[in-house]
């Protein structure tokens, strides 16, 4: 009955009413932060973490025995109560609990580096989606010049001042600019639903994404040591320096003592019984003569090693992810300034003259074309790279860890 309760809830959840939401590029981290579901299935690690560390560095549980032998004609007859605790001599359990605490650290550490590959990936999401949203307006601008081309070129045929083929030519090039509209309306399509499992929606719930790009400003440069996942390296490193010295402080077993009291009785005569009893300590010592543990220490030994190598790697690809994210972001800005400065205007004044050439009977259709379609180039090119140049900038700040720094502490700084 509970079950069929619990699946109609979740069923009831499911069709619940669909919900509209709109968000601008600088509001998507806050909303990953809190709703990206793989994120709360993340959090729940350190949770883990924890309860690992509770349980770490305490002593085995004492161990209590009762031991009964009857009389004979030999022996009397015997209760035996024991007690025993076994402990360690080496530093076993104070490594255990620094060993988990640093577990804790970096289950921490990873939760922060998933936030900053989550909100990078939702970011770079929203930027394409507002490129493609000024594609498609640069898109119906063009195809409303068209349009009023058209309608030109359809009344000059009638009155026989140009070819009927020129109004069809142009007739033509206005459905692909629509046919290039739709293709873009696809491309959001698909780019929101890309978006909706990122911010906690779901397929039915309205998606906006709203404002404009930020202007084109380099950003300063940062700093990437409290990156989480260099922390989280150097966290490891100190983690596999812990659990070495664990492995070493294993080859000692644990030695074990306790505490055990005895009570006798005999019957000497039909009409006499003894009684008597006694108390005793006593310890176990293991002799390591076999097993010292080499070969866990063996492992240990080259698990922190690597570490150390891993960390070094690290360090160089994350150099390197930043330094070329800021060159993608120093060439595409260069791009936009020659472009919009220099080439655009020269192709807006182009291709008004021509197309009133054009009006005039001076100018082919061809040349027409030509000119609007090298506009229509260099307009879509100023957009794609400043597309690009957000989408570089969002890898350089994923690069440097702006918006998931991880905790700075003496813990996890290297």
């Amino acid at each position: 009955m509970y079950r069929s309760l619990a699946l109609f809830a979740i069923l009831l959840a499911g069709t619940g009413p669909a919900t509209a939401l709109t968000l601008s590029v600088s509001d998507i981290a806050a909303r990953v932060r809190s709703s990206h579901p793989s994120l709360k299935a993340a959090r729940l690690t350190i949770s883990e973490a924890l309860g690992r560390r509770l349980g770490a560095g305490r002593l085995a549980n004492p161990v209590a025995g009762y031991d009964f032998q009857n009389q004979s004609n030999v022996s009397p007859q015997t209760s035996v109560f024991s007690i025993d605790q076994s402990f360690p001599i080496t530093r076993r359990l104070s490594l255990e609990k620094k060993l988990t605490s640093q577990l804790v650290t970096a289950a921490e550490l990873e939760v922060r580096d998933a936030e900053r590959r989550y909100i990078a990936e939702a970011q770079s999401v929203a930027v394409r989606l507002l490129a493609v949203g000024k594609q498609q307006a640069l898109r119906q601008q063009q195809t409303e010049l068209a349009k009023k081309l058209s309608s030109f070129a359809e009344g000059r045929a009638k009155a026989g001042e140009v070819s009927k083929l020129d109004a069809k030519q142009i007739q033509l090039d206005t459905q692909r600019l629509r046919v290039e509209a739709r293709l873009l309306e696809a491309e959001s399509v698909s780019l929101l639903g890309q978006l909706r499992p990122m911010l906690g929606l779901r397929s039915e719930d309205a998606l906006k994404v709203s404002g404009d790009l930020p202007p084109m400003v380099l950003p300063a440069i940062s700093s990437w040591v409290k990156r989480p996942d260099y922390q989280l390296a150097q966290t490891r490193i100190m983690a596999a320096g812990t659990d070495k010295d664990l492995a070493r402080a294993k080859r000692i077993p644990d030695v074990t003592a306790g505490f055990f009291a005895s009570r006798e009785m005999q019957d000497v005569t039909p009409d006499n019984r003894e009684r008597t009893g006694f108390l005793g300590f006593r310890i176990s010592v293991p002799l390591p003569f076999w097993n010292r543990n080499q070969g866990e220490i063996a492992e240990k030994t080259a698990a922190a090693e690597r570490a150390q190598l891993e960390s070094a790697a690290l360090a160089v690809q994350i150099n390197g992810e930043a330094g070329t994210a800021r060159q993608e972001m120093e060439t595409n800005a260069s791009i936009v300034k020659e472009t919009r400065d220099t080439l655009l205007p020269l192709a807006v004044e182009q291709s008004t003259e021509v197309q009133k050439a054009y009006e005039a009977g001076q100018a082919d259709l061809l040349t027409v074309l030509r000119t609007r379609d090298q506009r229509l180039q260099l307009e879509a090119a100023i957009l794609s790279a400043i597309r690009d140049f957000h989408l570089a900038r969002i890898r350089y700040e994923a690069a440097v860890g702006k918006h998931a720094p991880a905790q700075t502490s003496p813990a996890v700084l290297p």
